[in-house]
């Protein structure tokens, strides 16, 4: 007979969605621990909770991702430029903690660095996480030590954000907590977690979005302000939500997360504005004069065509192509048959901006990691996106090693690499066109074949729309009217799932 403690969990907390009843690879996964689990489990019965077995699991993921950077942690980054990129285990990290005055005691922003760089070119928060790093690391001894306890601690610094992003993924949709796995799974997350800083950026916004979901629109708005405050990315995530709010009538909500979102960025960014100018604006026009580099869409058009793309002739191109695909997000929404999910457009607008962006580095597959777990939390579709992200992170440190090892040319040549670049850049897409579809389409959206409106959306969850074109105008207008079947793989309907287990 079932406690009392187990009967309140049980008639408390929603029925939580198990991917081994909606998903065929999340099944046949499954059977490396036992298969899936048994109709009568019932969530609160056991510690294992699926937050903290997410939680666990990002752990256990990042610290494999961390095992994979010991070649270079014994030697790779201080001997020789080639083991580093034939290893595959680069990370700007150790190399900026000497390049960007770190080892030598200069403060970022204020004092002017040697070389041609002159002052940090990250973000004023991006700053302040390195520098925290720094005074945790020891002042005295070799540099190459000193490096690798630099990296050391900048890691664990970078694990307590995989862990915040993980469980944040887990906690926004209530009923599919295991979409989290998604996350702590991925194995292009725990290649690039270490490589540079964005996961401070994505933790932001993660919590960001939670908070949104909850309906706290302020909090949301100073979590954005604070990621765009340590990368420049996380600022896009308005444009969906004004849209969004648009068809939904939330201009209280949406104002409140736009004035907490400035009024975030300007707490961090004004006193060093105004105390550093030089050095606060090394981001911004380093950002605008670099040119056409690694892994970009116009990398790839400049060697395929052998031509020279300019970096102003780059930017332009940028500007437009995104206008023009945030037009086209817009227009989606408001002529969808049913208002789409926040965080679809989340992905989408994050998704287009790298993909016109004039770099791309390994590490910006952190970006899309918990947005595409949310938007489209098929396991299928997301292992395809990954292996083609795997891909080109071999890719480029194989054609880097090809570059740096001279006569031998060990690594893989410039065609290569051009491949590599189209893999990324098809992957990517192929995870936006099925999103798409999902929202022209909401019936073979998982999320709402399982019974949910929007559970990222907060405020917009079931509101009624109030501006709306094209065909989404005609009744019926309320955005839960849609009661799609809950369709299971296979070929018989399955029920929401009771348990907490996937």
């Amino acid at each position: 007979m079932p406690s009392a403690e187990t009967t309140r969990a049980s008639v408390h907390e929603p029925d939580v969605v198990r991917p081994t009843r909606e998903d065929e690879v999340a099944a046949a996964g499954s059977e490396l621990i036992g298969g899936p689990i048994g109709r009568r489990a019932l969530l609160g019965t056991s510690w294992w909770t699926p937050v903290r077995v997410v939680a666990l699991v990002a752990i256990g993921l990042f610290a494999l991702g961390m095992v994979q950077k010991l070649p270079c942690y014994d030697s790779g980054w201080f001997f020789g430029a080639s083991s580093q990129y034939t290893h595959a285990c680069y990370s700007d990290i150790p190399h900026l903690y000497q390049g960007r005055g770190f080892a030598d005691g200069l403060v970022p922003y204020f004092d002017k660095l040697p070389g041609d760089m002159n002052y940090l070119e990250y973000p004023v928060l991006t700053g302040v996480f390195m520098e925290v790093a720094s005074w945790l690391t020891p002042s005295s001894g070799d540099i190459q030590s000193r490096e690798q306890i630099y990296w050391m601690v900048n890691a664990g610094m970078l694990l307590v954000c995989a862990v915040v992003i993980a469980v944040c993924t887990a906690r926004i949709h209530r009923r599919r907590p295991w979409d989290g796995l998604l996350v702590a799974l991925a194995p292009a997350f725990a290649l690039t977690a270490t490589i540079n800083w964005d996961l401070l950026a994505v933790a932001l916004l993660a919590a960001a979005m939670l908070m949104w979901s909850r309906g706290r629109a302020l909090a949301f708005g100073i979590l954005v302000g604070l990621a765009t405050a340590a990368k420049f990315y996380p600022f896009l995530v308005l444009g969906p939500l004004l849209v969004l709010c648009w068809r939904a009538g939330k201009w209280r909500e949406f104002s409140t997360a736009v004035l907490g979102a400035v009024g975030a960025w300007l707490v961090v960014n004004v006193p060093v504005m105004f105390l550093a100018p030089q050095g606060w604006s090394k981001f911004y026009s380093f950002s605008k004069e670099r040119g056409v580099d690694f892994g970009s869409i116009f990398l790839f058009v400049s060697r395929w065509l052998n031509i020279d793309i300019p970096a102003q002739t780059a930017n332009a191109w940028a500007m437009f192509l995104m206008v023009a695909a945030c037009a086209g997000i817009a227009a989606i929404t408001l002529t969808a048959p049913r208002r789409p999910r926040f965080a679809q457009l989340v992905f989408l607008i994050v998704a287009v901006f790298i993909l016109t962006n004039k770099v791309y580095s390994p590490q910006y597959v952190l970006w899309l990691v918990p947005l595409a777990a949310l938007a489209r939390p098929r396991w299928r579709d997301f292992l395809i996106w990954q292996a083609c992200e795997v891909g080109y992170f071999l890719g480029i440190w194989m054609y880097l090693a090809y570059t740096s090892s001279g006569d031998a040319h060990k690594g893989l040549p410039s065609d290569g690499y051009q491949v590599a670049i189209a893999v990324h850049l098809l992957g990517t897409l192929y995870l936006c066109a099925v999103v798409v579809r999902d929202i022209l389409m909401p019936e073979r959206d998982m999320v709402r074949r399982a019974g949910d409106d929007d559970p990222s959306g907060g405020v917009l969850d079931g509101a009624e729309d109030v501006f709306v074109l094209g065909a989404a105008a005609h009744p019926p207008r309320h955005a839960a009217a849609f009661e799609g079947p809950h369709v299971e793989w296979g070929s018989r309907d399955v029920e929401p799932a009771e348990g907490s287990s996937p």
